[in-house]
């Protein structure tokens, strides 16, 4: 299945043709980064360390002929730039990372290492390298300095982080600005976080969590019941991030951006798991909050200039991505490649009927 005609009005074929760097490809956003821009025709390179986990998406995904796997650490400065000298890419998806909470605070030199050296490390090969046009760092929810008090989240709002993760990504987003400044080089950020959706294996997040409990007829322990989280699924960034790749060329795109749902289509972390265990058909859950690391309760961001300045909008509820990912968890066919096509299509389908003016 091919989606390359129902995206067209999306991006146009900005994409057709173009050989495109993906860092962190074998994680979960990045696997469905690339199976997306492979359906648009663009020549995809991934640059990775090895999967971290057994099960995982990457593996089970077909990208198709124009398609190259490449492993190494983006710590490693000369082998990132040996990256870049051999694929010439045109655009840059910075997506590698170290991007759990708890990690962070199991290693916190580690995420440093990755998260902000990592990312001046991709950003001083592509400015080096001649063929790139642009590239699009994606960081996360987290980076702002955020109080806890309701505080809906602006692209303007200072950067911080509380704990080594959240903190590490706002280091990322001032080192993204200097390069962007002090170079002119053509770079946007992306910041959402908390994305679903079918594929997920990593440890430590709740929907892979609910899957492997409930799969298994275990006991899912949950931390923060009532954590507000701004839950989306997997797509709605990879669209905003997409975006922002096809229009690095403009001045007024080189810069922080939000992605994220709407406030009512917040829920709380109990919330998403009840809904989980309804539509898988059964499970169990205890919550275990003792002896936990400090989490923010409440996260929010205000995606309004995504909204005016590049016509994006989410496409689907929590409901909606939640019956999309369940369901993928739980196709007992042999093609997942099929599979996530089709919810591809699907989502693009969905978001040209509800006539979005980044879909139309």
């Amino acid at each position: 299945m091919d989606v390359m005609g129902s995206l067209e009005a999306l991006f146009g074929k900005f994409y057709q043709g173009k050989r495109i760097l993906v860092t962190g490809h074998t994680g979960f956003k990045g696997a469905w980064l690339c199976l997306w821009l492979s359906q648009l025709g663009a020549s995809v390179s991934g640059y990775s360390l090895d999967i971290p986990t057994q099960k995982n998406l990457f593996t089970v995904l077909n990208f198709g002929p124009h398609f190259s796997d490449i492993r190494g650490d983006i710590r490693n400065q000369n082998g990132m730039s040996k990256v870049f000298e051999q694929v010439q890419p045109e655009i840059v998806f910075h997506l590698a990372a170290q991007s759990l909470v708890r990690v962070s605070y199991e290693s916190p030199l580690e995420t440093y290492e990755t998260n902000v050296m990592g990312t001046a490390n991709v950003l001083e090969a592509a400015r080096k390298t001649s063929s790139v046009r642009g590239v699009v760092v994606v960081t996360s929810d987290k980076c702002y300095d955020n109080s806890d008090q309701g505080h809906a989240y602006q692209e303007t709002d200072a950067m911080g982080g509380y704990d080594p993760y959240s903190s590490s990504k706002g280091c990322a987003e001032l080192v993204t600005a200097a390069y962007r400044r002090s170079f002119g080089m053509h770079v946007a950020s992306g910041r959402a976080g908390n994305v679903i959706g079918g594929g997920d294996w990593a440890l430590d997040r709740l929907i892979p969590d609910c899957v492997r409990a409930f799969s298994s007829h275990e006991v899912l322990h949950i931390r923060y019941p009532l954590a507000l989280r701004p839950w989306q699924y997997v797509l709605e960034p990879l669209s905003g991030y997409l975006l922002l790749g096809s229009k690095l060329q403009e001045s007024k795109i080189c810069t922080g951006w939000n992605f994220g749902p709407p406030l009512d289509e917040f829920a709380t972390v109990e919330t998403l798991v009840k809904k989980v265990k309804a539509l898988w058909g059964h499970g169990t859950y205890r919550v275990e909050s003792e002896g936990q690391p400090h989490e923010m309760q409440f996260l929010s961001l205000d995606t309004h200039k995504a909204h005016s300045e590049l016509g994006w909008e989410p496409v689907y509820s929590v409901q909606k991505a939640l019956e999309v990912t369940i369901a993928w968890y739980l196709d007992q066919g042999s093609d997942k490649t099929a599979l996530s096509v089709s919810q591809l299509d699907q989502y693009v389908k969905m978001a040209q009927k509800k006539g979005l003016s980044w879909a139309c």
